[in-house]
């Protein structure tokens, strides 16, 4: 029975039978002849799916309609949109994926490609795979150059909080103390904070999550003893850009390294698994989407030859402190 077209308002829709399924939506017009027209083609698409199969007529339009129905994260979606827009998934290939990555991007480094390119277009049309709406994609990701960063430790923090702001000194504490990022951080409002049960919540913006994080007795004291002002977070800045050059600041005053928001988060990480933490348990706590995450990316090789010797019950000599080693550049 073909696709019979109806208004609905001023608006024209569609609906009926075709190959065995039931098929109806909108036009998005108040044409009838361009209705119509809209109506055939959405017919004509179900009879090549029924006869060719779903994947010769799946569009990347449609590809990322299925994927955000499924309740996944929109993060990144609007380029790949616009880029790929009404291409059918089955012309696109590992090698156009790369393009676009180089061409959305074109001064971008490898890992935003990756990051921003790569990994949701994949997500995407593997996911319609996984309802065999079109077959599995691999892509190869851009390769990156893997640089050693510095976590903050403990100790940084302390001088740190020493040398700022009593907001500022809470917020690199928090950070660290949480596993928060930045972003993370600076969104985090009084009525999120519960000092009676010594939690908060963060919203994770990086996944599109919340998760609630424990506050240790010293985040709970600085915390307590901050200032609130009205119509502002917690911590007082609005974005990163407005704490960036006073952090920095506080960073010289302090005779510290200059680490960055995220060497917080990092230190965490690292300070969870260098304690005995297991990297299942460090995501949990930190919000880390994948336990492998954190073990390929916070986890540190301890270079002290005599570690062995805890076989035995020997005391292990500690990992050497940051401030040690990355002396502040004087401006």
């Amino acid at each position: 029975m073909p696709l019979k077209i109806y208004k609905r308002g001023e608006i024209y829709h569609y609906r009926g039978k075709v190959a065995g399924r039931r098929l109806r939506g909108t036009t998005g017009t108040a044409n009838r002849e361009i209705a119509e027209q809209i109506a055939n083609r959405a017919e004509a698409r179900a009879y090549k799916s029924d006869l060719h199969g779903p994947e010769t007529v799946l569009r990347f339009t449609d590809a990322v309609a299925t994927y955000r129905k499924a309740g996944k994260s929109d993060r990144f979606l609007l380029k790949l949109v616009d880029h790929f827009k009404e291409t059918l998934v089955s012309k696109i290939t590992a090698g156009t994926i790369r393009q676009a990555a180089i061409d959305l991007y074109p001064n971008a480094s490898a890992a935003t490609r990756n990051r921003q390119v790569i990994v949701p277009t994949q997500a995407i049309i593997n996911h319609c795979a996984e309802l065999e709406m079109c077959p599995i994609i691999r892509v190869r990701r851009f390769k990156v150059e893997k640089v050693e960063k510095i976590p903050v430790t403990w100790e940084w923090v302390q001088k740190f909080k020493a040398h700022s702001k009593p907001h500022l000194g809470a917020l690199a504490m928090f950070m660290f103390l949480t596993g928060a990022r930045i972003s993370e951080a600076i969104a985090v409002q009084w009525e999120d904070v519960d000092f009676k049960s010594q939690t908060v919540l963060i919203r994770q913006t990086k996944i599109g999550e919340e998760r609630r994080a424990h506050l240790p007795p010293e985040l709970v004291v600085a915390l307590a003893n901050l200032k609130r002002v009205k119509g502002r977070g917690v911590f007082w800045y609005e974005s990163r850009r407005h704490c960036w050059m006073v952090w920095m600041t506080a960073c010289k005053r302090a005779g510290i390294p200059a680490l960055s928001f995220h060497a917080c988060r990092h230190g965490f990480a690292t300070a969870m698994l260098r304690a005995g933490y297991d990297p299942v348990t460090v995501a949990k706590r930190g919000g880390w989407k994948t336990a492998r995450h954190v073990f390929e990316t916070y986890g540190h090789a301890n270079e002290d030859l005599t570690i062995t010797e805890s076989l035995t019950g020997t005391q292990v000599t500690q990992f050497p402190s940051p401030i040690q080693e990355t002396p502040v550049k004087s401006s």
